[in-house]
């Protein structure tokens, strides 16, 4: 018999420092090479996004994958890609650490919405005011002092 599963994933994952450094006019390219890493781990990337410090990443995870070895290698592959192709000159690395949220898949057409309004979003919003809403909607607990 076959595995079936259904796991949506909303991934966060922050620069070094949360530095401004994912310039608008080549995150669409680290979005497709990241979609690539994700393909080539048999998951189905479904949208990509994200502002000068932090991406969203929404997808869905296969079953024979481990979340964290596909975190860390689109963290490393991205890192090496950026770094080789000068795509973002001041890009040193990503932050430790991310976020990954599970939904099902009838969120996926709000989360999708969402991950979409990124630039929006944050006109209003800091990184770590949104990060700390999606992990207390979330139910995780954190240590509050790293959200000041």
């Amino acid at each position: 018999m076959s595995a079936y599963t259904q796991i949506l994933y909303h991934l966060v994952f922050a620069t070094k420092d949360r530095q401004p450094v994912l310039s608008d006019s080549r995150r669409d390219e680290l979005f497709m090479y990241s979609s690539g890493v994700m393909k080539n781990h048999h998951c189905r990337p479904v949208w990509l996004n994200g502002v000068k410090d932090h991406v969203h990443i929404l997808f869905s995870l296969h079953p024979t994958v481990a979340l964290a070895d596909l975190v860390k290698d689109i963290k490393v592959a991205s890192s090496i890609w950026i770094k080789e192709h000068k795509v973002f000159p001041n890009f040193f690395a990503w932050q430790e650490g991310y976020g990954a949220f599970t939904y099902s898949l009838h969120e996926e057409p709000e989360l999708i919405a969402y991950v979409k309004a990124q630039e929006e979003h944050h006109r209003k919003t800091t990184f770590l005011e949104e990060y700390r809403k999606l992990l207390l909607d979330a139910g995780i607990k954190f240590d509050e002092r790293y959200f000041p």
